[in-house]
Formats: structure tokens, sequence, C-alpha cells
């Protein structure tokens, strides 16, 4: 099993989604894009499997600290909102659980956004 979970360490539901993981025994490898960074390549790819909705986080202060044409840019356009996500990386929802998990049958990729406790234990547990 091959789990990457990103997100802000200081967050406090990045730290339930550790809690989880630990408790479920799930090994991960930690990503703070606050301080790493994240390209546009793994921001885009998440886009197109989640889409824009889920990845974008409009609850946030940064999002509300955008200015109006920024936030009806990213409104218009996917790409615009993927390049504020690259540029302000507290909008991107979290955590993000990519990786993949090994079933009885096959290697099976997973892709998660936002923690949710029965979801975590139905893919980990």
């Amino acid at each position: 099993m091959t789990i990457t979970i990103y997100g802000i360490k200081s967050c406090s539901t990045m730290k339930k989604a550790f809690t989880k993981l630990d408790e479920l025994g799930v090994s991960y490898d930690f990503h703070d894009y606050k301080k790493q960074g994240i390209d546009k390549d793994t921001v885009q790819r998440w886009v197109n499997e989640l889409g824009i909705d889920k990845v974008l986080n409009k609850r946030g202060t940064t999002w509300r600290k955008l200015d109006d044409s920024q936030k009806q840019a990213a409104d218009a356009s996917v790409d615009a909102a993927i390049e504020l996500l690259v540029e302000n990386t507290s909008m991107i929802k979290r955590p993000i659980v990519e990786g993949q998990v090994d079933s009885k049958t096959q290697n099976q990729p997973i892709l998660l956004c936002g923690f949710d406790e029965a979801e975590f234990d139905r893919v980990f547990g």
C-alpha cells in the first residue's frame, strides 16, 4: 500500500485524518503543500478525477479574501481556478489522499478529497 496525504500540517481536519490513518495502521507519506508547494499537473489530475467543485474550497478565508474579479475568473474557467489553487494552496480542500490500496484481488488506485471517517474505514479498514 502506497499512500500520500496532501494538506497543511496545522489544519484540524488534517489532524483527524492523520489520527484515523494511524488508528487503521495505514502508513503514509505526508506532502505539506504549504511548505512544499504543489504542481499544476497534480492539481489538474485531481480536478479531472474529482471535479473542481470538490477540490476548490470556497468556504475558507483564502477564498473570501480574493477580490471579485478573481472569484469570477475561477467560476468562469476551470483553468483559472487551477492556477489559483496552485498559487493559493490553502484553497485546496483537505486532505487529499492518493495512492494504491492492496485489496484481496488487486491494487486499487484511490483518490479521496476531504475527511469522511466512514469512507476512510471503508477504504483502509
